[in-house]
């Protein structure tokens, strides 16, 4: 009976095998041996990252042609490079990606309601959208440093997410846990050509600059004596930093919320004090380059943004050209502006800081003449940015002014820039109220001229230059008559007369409407030299055709016209930028024109399109101007260094305001709030509380 039954399980188990191999045989599908090759190539991380249910899953999708080699992106490159020659293909090269908190705020963020419950970000997030006041702070749970699969987040002490970029492998299992979006991916490419959104954390003076500076992580990296990641950070947006920092109007300042308990940082001087660290340091900090990407592009103009163009364009790969009709790049700031504000050394560094990455100069090329749109294109260049900038100056439209002793400011600084003339003993008028106009002033004072009287139209406040402008050439004993404006210029025996009138705003009161001249308020002044600084016009030319029109779109103010988000003309691959688009306009607004056209056209180029970039911060978000504050310390402004007015009489080349010292840049630096769309440090500049000057405010906020 046991024998029977053995013999019958043996005999079932021998069919049932026999089955199976048979099944084997017929249902046996044959697996490509290059999954298990790709397979071994991947990091074996499982992580997700590829859209695909782990590594085995992966390689299956780039055999069967699904995905590419470039799919991993925990690995990076150089997987991308070993999966490629298992494939026999080839990949383009991969752009390598780090994730970043984008919140500041942590443990000082104002909290809605006292959470208790699982220690999540997405189980809070489910109540009211998380704890916090600001809907894209980070809850500080550290989800994100549980879905990490490499360990390379943490949270500090302040709540907020470190990240290790050596161990950060972009793999964005931090950005799918997090429900706020405080955590983000960014590759060399998106940190370059980020806009502002509004879903950024966004300070105020972040969001009034131009440029879109982190001023934020600039300072902080100023306070911790980090000075290269300090300079880099401040690369991200200005590609000249020493001349930005010198002549920006920094209206950025003026929104800072440390003036509603005392004074707006000196953020300008902190950016010109980097700046001139790395100028000063012998040596300069390396600045990082996508490879060579085989896509030629040209930017015509050497001034801020064509510079600014081509610096971020090489960046990210590009060949770029840089025609300028000058022998040298740097443009109005190079050609005009006077030394005792940007020194030649200063100018020559920035340009020649750019060249170095790769850029290549084409001086002495005239746009019009020399080169064209047209032959642009039959030379392989893709894409053209111009940027001429807004070199003549107008006629003033009065009888008398085709003197001789009549020249236009552009004119008269350029040659400063060269030689310096006579003008001991003589008389000048300066016809104007821009900072080229000041400049002349500020220059005649030095060259000891006998007087030097400004006409401007405008009252004070509404002159077009800068206070700080105005205020030193005053400084050096230029008279400005405001409310007037020339009619005439007559040569005679003791040379020249200007007669002028006087001119009134539409509403005095409000000092609105254009001045209008005044009837029956004729006047005179004698001199030997009138200089004509109307505000400087972009010169049309090369885009004008043989009867005089222009074959290019204009603005009401008579530029060029462009896409304002993109600054993309009609003409597709042509692009314009500064002051040849916005006319006569502060240098960082041209270096964020730059910027601005490198986005387009490298999107141009990438993808066949360009579009504008998508929730824009294009305003100042109104809840992010505080009303009150509750800061501990008021800590005086600095008191930016500068050399006596009668030092500068017999100075043409020493720059006026100097850089400030390592402790004054830091004690300036420990008085930033670190402010974020709502958030701040109220206790920012405590470590100088007790010092001359330094103030409490506990006591008051308390009363």
């Amino acid at each position: 009976m046991a024998s029977t039954s053995i013999f019958l399980l043996s005999g079932l188990g021998f069919a049932a095998a026999s089955i199976l191999a048979v099944a084997s045989k017929v249902l046996h599908v044959k697996e490509d041996p290059r999954i298990a090759e790709v397979e071994a190539c991947l990091p074996g991380a499982n992580c997700g990252g590829c859209g695909y249910p782990g590594c085995s899953a992966a390689a299956a999708a780039v055999v069967a042609g699904e995905a590419s080699p470039e799919l991993c992106v925990a690995g990076g490159m150089e997987t991308a490079t070993a999966v490629a020659r298992v494939m026999g293909m080839s990949v383009a090269f991969k752009e390598p990606k780090v994730a970043a908190g984008i919140c500041t705020g942590g443990k000082r963020a104002r909290e809605l309601y006292d959470y208790n419950g699982v220690e999540d970000c997405r189980a809070m997030a489910m109540l009211y959208g998380g704890d916090k006041i600001c809907g894209m702070a980070c809850l500080g749970k550290g989800s994100c440093v549980k879905a990490c699969s490499f360990g390379a987040i943490e949270m500090s002490e302040e709540g907020l997410p470190v990240v290790n970029r050596s161990l950060c492998v972009a793999c964005g299992q931090c950005v799918e846990a997090c429900p706020t979006g405080a955590i983000r991916v960014n590759g060399l490419s998106s940190e370059l050509l980020h806009m502002n959104q509004l879903d950024d954390c966004l300070a105020p003076c972040m969001q009034k600059c131009p440029a879109q500076l982190d001023v934020r992580t600039m300072i902080q990296q100023i306070k911790k004596n980090e000075m290269g990641e300090a300079l880099l950070t401040l690369k991200k947006r200005i590609a000249l930093p020493g001349i930005v920092g010198r002549i920006c109007p920094h209206g950025c300042e003026t929104i800072c919320r440390r003036q509603i308990v005392d004074e707006g940082i000196a953020i300008n001087s902190l950016e010109r004090h980097v700046a001139d660290w790395e100028m000063e340091s012998g040596g300069r900090v390396p600045v990082s380059c996508n490879p060579a990407n085989g896509h030629r592009v040209a930017v015509v103009g050497g001034g801020a943004a064509g510079l600014s163009c081509a610096f971020y364009l090489r960046r990210l790969g590009y060949e770029v050209h840089v025609f300028d009709k000058q022998q040298t790049l740097g443009g109005m700031v190079r050609h005009a502006i006077p030394d005792y504000r940007v020194p030649q050394s200063v100018s020559e560094w920035e340009v020649q800081g750019i060249l170095d990455l790769g850029v290549i100069a084409e001086p002495g090329t005239v746009f019009g003449q020399d080169i064209t749109l047209e032959s642009l294109r039959n030379d392989g260049f893709e894409v053209t940015f111009v940027a001429t900038g807004a070199w003549k100056t107008p006629a003033l439209g009065i009888p008398g002014e085709e003197s001789a002793q009549c020249v236009n400011g552009i004119e008269f600084l350029t040659t400063l820039k060269k030689n310096q003339p006579d003008l001991e003993g003589k008389r000048l008028v300066i016809v104007g109220d821009t900072n080229a106009a000041m400049d002349v002033a500020r220059s005649a004072g030095r060259l000891h001229a006998a007087s030097v009287v400004v006409l401007t139209k405008h009252i004070k406040r509404k002159m077009s230059a800068n206070n700080l402008e105005i205020d030193r050439a005053a400084e050096l004993g230029t008279s400005l008559l405001f409310k007037t404006t020339p009619t005439a210029i007559e040569a005679g025996a003791d040379g020249l007369t200007v007669r002028y009138v006087s001119t009134e705003y539409k509403d005095p009161k409000k000092a609105t409407g254009e001045p209008k001249p005044v009837e029956g308020t004729e006047a005179s002044i004698q001199c030997d030299l009138v200089v004509n600084c109307a505000d400087r016009v972009a010169d049309l030319a090369p885009f004008t055709s043989e009867d005089g029109e222009c074959e290019m779109k204009l603005t009401k103010k008579g530029t060029l016209d462009a896409n304002k988000e993109t600054l993309q003309t009609a003409v597709p691959d042509v692009f314009i930028g500064g002051e040849l688009y916005r006319g006569r306009g502060p240098i960082v607004q041209a270096v964020s024109d730059g910027r601005v056209a490198a986005r387009s056209i490298h999107m141009l180029i990438t993808t066949g399109k360009v579009e504008a970039p998508e929730n824009a911060q294009l305003r100042v978000i109104p809840e992010t101007i505080l009303k009150g504050m509750k800061v501990e310390y008021s800590v005086p402004r600095v008191q930016i260094p500068e050399i006596p007015v009668e030092e500068r009489r017999s100075t043409f080349h020493e720059e006026v305001s100097k850089a400030l010292d390592r402790a004054s840049a830091e004690r300036e630096a420990s008085r930033c709030l670190r402010c974020g769309l709502t958030c701040y440090d109220a206790s920012a500049g405590a470590q100088y509380a007790g010092q001359p000057g330094v103030k409490s405010l506990l006591e008051e906020q308390e009363d």
